[in-house]
């Protein structure tokens, strides 16, 4: 009984559609290529050795059954395995049903083995190009790794089933988290800092988690979807911080976590001016009074600095604010039991 609620059932028409769809040897070979990673139509191409205009028809009605689903990033519009609704569970199945030792199937895995190795020499390529002005700025704060300790203990021991990380860049947040969380989404405007993230979740066999161009003013997502967010050295780029805490609050399910990482304030001008930064770090009553205007309450504040330059180095901020929904619903079922 509990397993027939658990596990939903989908009409007789969505299921047909769905299995005939994926009844063709094509449209399989994309379904189970798609299930190893996100590709675009020119990657298909090479991986299958079929025409762009037949790649494109099949996903069309592979898309359309909800077997794949789509999403575009700049020009480009990538393709995944649906996760969820018939299509879905249909491929779920499919999937574990086929021997991955079958040779067409090795055949594929193997072409896209060359596709990756293409994308992460173009990703490294941009990374090489910009490593020496993002090595310049991690000389002056304490090492990542102490930051990203920091971000561990600040965040805490409560699970986190779905994280987002808003201005993913490498997606380092995603790779930090990843074995403790069911779902993660990176966002980024950048398709080149995307093409670096992407490579680097594939290195690490991370499939459970997505990445999506997007503005950070307007996140691809309903509210309340996730229990956890992290904005880590991003605001600093922007025009209105305010505005991006207010967003990502939107999508924080109640009593979910807020967590801001950024620098206080210093004076090195020449961050501005080769780096783009808007903002020369945040005071901490002003990063406060975002979280507050976005409904949100201050839990933690915490800072980093670096050892030895003082004056001269970065210190780093950490902020964790939560969505106070849950608390007060606690409350109110607290006063009812004492009533």
């Amino acid at each position: 009984m509990s397993n027939a609620k658990s596990r939903p059932s989908f009409s007789f028409p969505a299921v047909l559609e769905s299995l005939k769809a994926a009844g063709e040897d094509t449209r399989l070979r994309l379904v189970a290529v798609l299930g190893e990673a996100e590709l675009t139509v020119s990657d298909l191409t090479e991986i299958l050795g079929q025409s762009q205009p037949r790649i494109s028809r099949h996903l069309k009605l592979l898309a359309e059954a909800g077997l794949v689903e789509r999403h575009r990033e700049a020009s480009w519009i990538f393709y995944r395995r649906a996760a969820d609704g018939a299509g879905g569970r249909i491929g779920t199945a499919l999937l574990e049903l086929l021997d991955r030792d079958d040779p067409v199937l090795v055949g594929d895995r193997a072409r896209l083995v060359a596709v990756r190795a293409a994308r992460a020499a173009a990703a490294q390529a941009y990374f090489a190009a910009h490593a020496r002005e993002w090595d310049e700025i991690r000389r002056l704060h304490v090492p990542e790794a102490a930051v990203e300790a920091a971000v561990r203990q600040v965040l805490g021991a409560a699970p986190i089933r779905s994280l987002l990380d808003l201005g993913t860049g490498t997606g380092r947040m995603l790779e930090v988290f990843a074995p403790d969380i069911e779902r993660g989404m990176g966002i980024d405007l950048s398709p080149d800092m995307l093409g670096v993230a992407r490579t680097n979740l594939e290195r690490a066999g991370i499939r459970h988690c997505l990445l999506r161009q997007s503005d950070i003013y307007a996140v691809p997502a309903p509210r309340d979807s996730f229990d956890a967010v992290i904005v880590h050295q991003v605001l600093h780029y922007l025009d209105d911080g305010g505005r991006a805490l207010k967003e990502a609050a939107r999508v924080l399910r109640p009593g979910g976590r807020l967590l801001v990482v950024d620098f206080a304030p210093h004076g090195l001008e020449f961050l501005r001016d080769a780096h783009a930064h808007r903002h020369l770090g945040f005071p901490r009553e002003t990063v406060e009074g975002w979280l507050a205007d976005a409904g949100l309450d201050l839990v933690t504040f915490r800072t980093l600095a670096p050892d030895g330059k003082a004056g001269d180095g970065l210190t780093v901020s950490l902020w964790l604010a939560r969505d106070p929904r849950v608390l007060m619903a606690e409350a109110d079922l607290a006063d009812r039991e004492i009533a």
